[in-house]
């Protein structure tokens, strides 16, 4: 039986409930972090954690543990599920309080953990890739809302994903008010032009990726030069490669955009690369 950890105690799954005034259910007021399992091991651990509790002070969440002991409820949470291959969802909300915005309503944040076994793509869309769709709904401004806190209100993303599945595609790029390429519902997303690895920086509006961080890490280990820039649909079209990545989907080449075939259709040679690199580091 799956259990989940809930605020110092391990439920069974059927049994894990938290209070309908908890203000992540009613207001979306909370943080959280995707996080990889390989081996036993937690995937760049201290990075997730650290970009969780940067996360919650941003939003003036204090988490009631510290970071070693958050660490620790994950370990064993995955010990409880007998897990060494798997996704955690480490879930912080706002707590418990009377129904208003004020957050001093909550005495004190939850913390939830959830272990579990995730496939977000079949196999055959990792070797083949898969198409895209630029979505009509752009990101959120981040000046409303800095795209660096991994907040629970995913509400922008899903009805860009929404589009996408109108469309019939597994997932959309989602564009800034400017009109530049700001990322994907769900992943960060990368193109290579003449042997360059391009991603949308910063300041374009996105989330600061773990695993697009490892990417570019890995990418410049390799001798392959690497810029962060503002990137257009049209750059996408004309790519010689685009791939996305993400926590859970790790990294995943497309192959056609709104109609547009990216080079030759197939994954490409340097997107082959990093994913070899890439699942060599998660392995270790």
């Amino acid at each position: 039986m799956t259990k989940v950890y809930i605020d110092g105690q391990l439920y069974e799954k059927e049994e894990a409930k938290i209070s309908v005034f908890d203000h992540g259910l009613l207001y979306g007021d909370g943080v959280f972090e995707g996080i990889r399992v390989y081996n036993g091991k937690i995937f760049k651990c201290r990075e997730h954690i650290d970009r969780l509790y940067e996360s919650a002070r941003a939003i003036g969440i204090k988490i009631p543990m510290d970071k070693n002991a958050m660490v620790e409820a994950m370990e064993n949470t995955l010990k409880a599920n007998n897990l060494t291959q798997a996704y955690i969802r480490l879930v912080v909300t706002r707590g418990v309080g009377d129904l208003g915005l004020d957050p001093r309503l909550c005495k004190k944040a939850s913390v939830i953990v959830i272990t579990d076994k995730i496939q977000l793509y079949p196999p055959e869309i990792y070797e083949k890739g898969l198409e895209l769709i630029i979505a009509s709904t752009p990101r959120n401004h981040q000046s409303a809302l800095s795209p660096r806190i991994k907040s629970l209100n995913y509400l922008n993303n899903i009805m860009a994903k929404m589009e996408g599945q109108q469309a019939n595609v597994r997932e959309v790029v989602m564009l800034n008010l400017e009109g530049y390429v700001c990322e994907c519902s769900a992943d960060n997303i990368f193109l290579v032009k003449n042997g360059v690895l391009k991603t949308p920086a910063a300041s374009a509006g996105i989330l600061k990726g773990i695993t697009r961080d490892t990417i570019m890490e890995l990418a410049h280990e390799m001798g392959i030069p690497v810029r962060e820039e503002n990137i257009t649909r049209f750059d996408l079209y004309v790519a010689d490669e685009v791939f996305l990545c993400g926590t859970g989907a790790e990294l995943i080449a497309a192959i056609k955009i709104d109609g547009r075939v990216i080079d030759d259709g197939k994954p490409g040679p340097i997107f082959k690369q990093l994913l070899a690199k890439f699942r060599e580091l998660a392995s270790v």
